[in-house]
């Protein structure tokens, strides 16, 4: 009767995922059957803790998060949990032999968002980066290439990268609900009440590298993955380019989007690319 459990948690983290992203349950749609699911599992994690950090603001943050923290360490002990969310994470962890450090890495910067509003120096600002999105690529990845230790060693660069530039790309989107709405800044050497065109400029510069390099590796993904990561990287990539046309003040006083009818077509555009082995 455990699978019957099992498998109410696995579409808990798929409601979890369609509930709260749209674009990276179409993204997540797209990917092969076989390793849909895995990726429904990691995003329900991260996005728990996310959540915890980001929005719970009647609540004590730091009970709840040390509560999750040790909800995650019996799952992943016991291989089980009666939190569905992170019954089904541990199972993709075990499957795909994730390792433990990426999970550690992840925690981490996100206990560093219960009191840290500033980064002010390279140093920090890449720690976060990598604890808060280089890892989730990461791990997301383990399950693309199905374990294979190998090929993850020669995409690992190219899934750090990719997920570098989408949360980038996330940051400079939500400048005012980080701002405003968390007291939160996370571009260093940047103010951001005092945002130019210069200043936007460089953010962007920096992110466009961060997707060369990741583009390299969707290009050797399995074509399980292929599709749905070229997906992603196609709307972050559309994303950047609305917040590149977009004046500073407009950023800083409104939240960026990419319309419905955008994503349907960048999504018909992807596939006719993929399709025609031009990915």
């Amino acid at each position: 009767m455990k699978t019957i459990f099992d498998n109410v948690s696995y579409q808990c983290s798929k409601v979890v995922t369609e509930s709260y992203s749209t674009s990276f349950a179409l993204a997540t749609k797209m990917l092969g059957p076989s390793i849909r699911s895995d990726i429904y599992n990691i995003y329900g994690f991260v996005r728990f803790a996310d959540e915890i950090v980001d929005t719970f603001h009647d609540y004590d943050k730091e009970i709840l998060f040390e509560r999750f923290e040790q909800a995650l360490e019996d799952a992943l002990t016991d291989r089980i949990s009666m939190n569905p969310i992170l019954n089904s994470f541990q199972h993709t962890f075990h499957a795909y032999d994730i390792p433990r450090h990426l999970v550690d890495s992840f925690m981490k910067s996100m206990k560093m968002d219960l009191h840290k509003s500033v980064y002010r120096t390279d140093a920090e600002y890449k720690e976060y980066i990598y604890g808060s999105a280089d890892v989730v690529g990461l791990m997301c990845l383990k399950v693309f290439v199905k374990g294979n230790d190998e090929r993850y060693e020669t995409l690992k660069t190219s899934a750090m990268s990719l997920g570098s530039a989408f949360q980038k790309v996330n940051f400079l989107r939500d400048l005012k609900a980080d701002f405003e709405g968390l007291n939160r800044t996370y571009f260093p050497n940047t103010n951001l009440m005092e945002l130019d065109e210069a200043s936007k400029r460089e953010i962007v510069n920096e992110i466009r590298e961060d997707f060369a390099k990741g583009y390299e590796g969707i290009e050797q993904l399995p074509a399980e993955a292929k599709f749905g990561v070229y997906t992603a990287y196609k709307y972050y990539s559309k994303l950047l380019q609305k917040l590149q046309n977009t004046p500073p003040l407009e950023i800083k006083n409104a939240r960026i989007r990419v319309p419905n009818y955008q994503k349907f077509g960048l999504l018909a555009t992807s596939y006719v690319n993929y399709k025609l082995n031009l990915v």
